[in-house]
């Protein structure tokens, strides 16, 4: 039940922030057509000799196989050239167990906020910008609904491309078109670029980290509700072999007392 509660309101915050992440999209897509994005730092794509990636996990257990599939994904990535962020108990124990390099652990609350966890987003950004990394990818549980969960890479930085949902029956002349046509950048399109890039690396780390919590808790919900009905058949199977048992015994001892009357009436 607690699982639940906290389920709902996991889910909702998690649903809420797509539209907006939608349309931040549409607005960053505007902008490449209007700029030069391989002028930007954060655009800049270079040759991976050291990737850092950001593992978000839970606290608890008790959710199923949500951090073993989790955790199965990062022990593909290379040992030697990546190093690890996390945030997340079972993260960290993780990276100490299986001796990977561990560069940072950020605690959060069950619920937290923007504002906690832009810290997350500017420690992982600073490390691209001063090439200490050349890539930064982010592994976290993607919520898709209330029992199915996907384990999911997913590419912060550089930012290579702008997820920009398009319908099928779109052509292609409007799906090059701009998306924001008729609006205007003031200053001018560069510097709104310039300001809107580093935001949008903090609410992608945000929106993965709803993500997260939202699949946790979906997570505990199924997982305490299988042990719940285990346990409810457990207790029935129990019940009926103990009845068995306890009539096989009167049986028993109604067939001695008969017995005994006989042997004696004799």
């Amino acid at each position: 039940m607690v699982a639940a509660s906290k389920m709902r309101k996991a889910q909702q915050h998690a649903l809420a922030g797509r539209p907006y992440a939608s349309l931040m999209n549409k607005v960053l897509v505007s902008l490449q057509k209007r700029t030069d994005p391989t002028l930007h730092p954060l655009l800049e794509i270079r040759p991976v000799k050291k990737e850092l990636v950001l593992i978000i996990s839970t606290d608890k257990g008790l959710a199923g196989a949500l951090n073993t599939n989790l955790f199965r994904e990062a022990a593909n990535f290379d040992q030697a050239k990546t190093t690890f962020v996390v945030t997340g108990k079972k993260a960290r124990q993780f990276v100490a167990r299986t001796k990977r390099e561990l560069l940072a652990d950020f605690e959060l609350k069950d619920a937290p906020s923007f504002v906690e966890t832009k810290a997350i987003a500017k420690f992982c950004t600073e490390k691209f910008l001063n090439r200490e990394v050349d890539k930064v990818s982010v592994l976290f549980t993607h919520f898709i609904n209330t029992i199915n969960q996907r384990a999911t890479v997913e590419t912060l930085l550089p930012i290579s491309s702008f997820d920009l949902p398009k319908k099928h029956e779109e052509s292609s002349q409007s799906e090059e078109a701009d998306p924001m046509l008729g609006y205007v950048f003031e200053p001018n399109a560069e510097s709104v670029l310039d300001t809107v890039l580093p935001y949008y690396i903090q609410y992608q780390v945000f929106q993965t980290i709803l993500d997260a919590r939202a699949s946790e808790h979906s997570a505990r919900m199924v997982a305490m509700k299988n042990a719940t009905d285990n346990a409810n058949q457990f207790i029935k199977d129990l019940t009926l072999e103990y009845n068995k048992m306890r009539q096989a015994g009167i049986t028993t001892e109604l067939l001695e007392i008969a017995t005994a009357q006989m042997a004696l009436s004799r």
